[in-house]
């Protein structure tokens, strides 16, 4: 069963910083695409940051470019995202989101709570 387990989401003041996690197991991760997304309250889920899996690309919402980064360690199977310069905005949750290679089939995390503010 694809299993995907976040976590680092925390209280943290405007302009700090934070790294997620999400530990992915159940699937062959190395080729799969990793996102992560996240959802205020009374606002729609977003796209925050994809990273592939073959020759591994990135991509960001323009909210978040040049202060988030979506990473990955395969031997690890698990994906990050740190956020520098966080602002109240951002205060979300943050859901991990795989899709296997070949599958056509996405799966979801259960989400971290991240909250900015002072």
């Amino acid at each position: 069963q694809v299993h995907l387990v976040e976590s680092g989401g925390e209280l943290v003041q405007p302009g700090g910083s934070l790294r997620l996690s999400c530990a992915a197991s159940g699937f062959t991760f190395s080729s799969a695409v990793m996102m992560w997304y996240r959802q205020a309250p009374g606002k729609e889920r977003e796209l925050v940051a994809s990273i592939t899996g073959v020759n591994p690309s990135t991509n960001y919402a323009d909210s978040v470019k040049g202060r988030f980064t979506i990473s990955r360690d395969n031997a690890k199977s698990t994906v990050y995202l740190q956020m520098n310069s966080l602002k109240p905005e951002d205060t979300a949750v943050y859901y991990c989101k795989a899709r296997p290679r070949f599958t056509g089939v996405n799966y979801w995390g259960q989400g971290t709570q991240v909250t900015v503010s002072s």
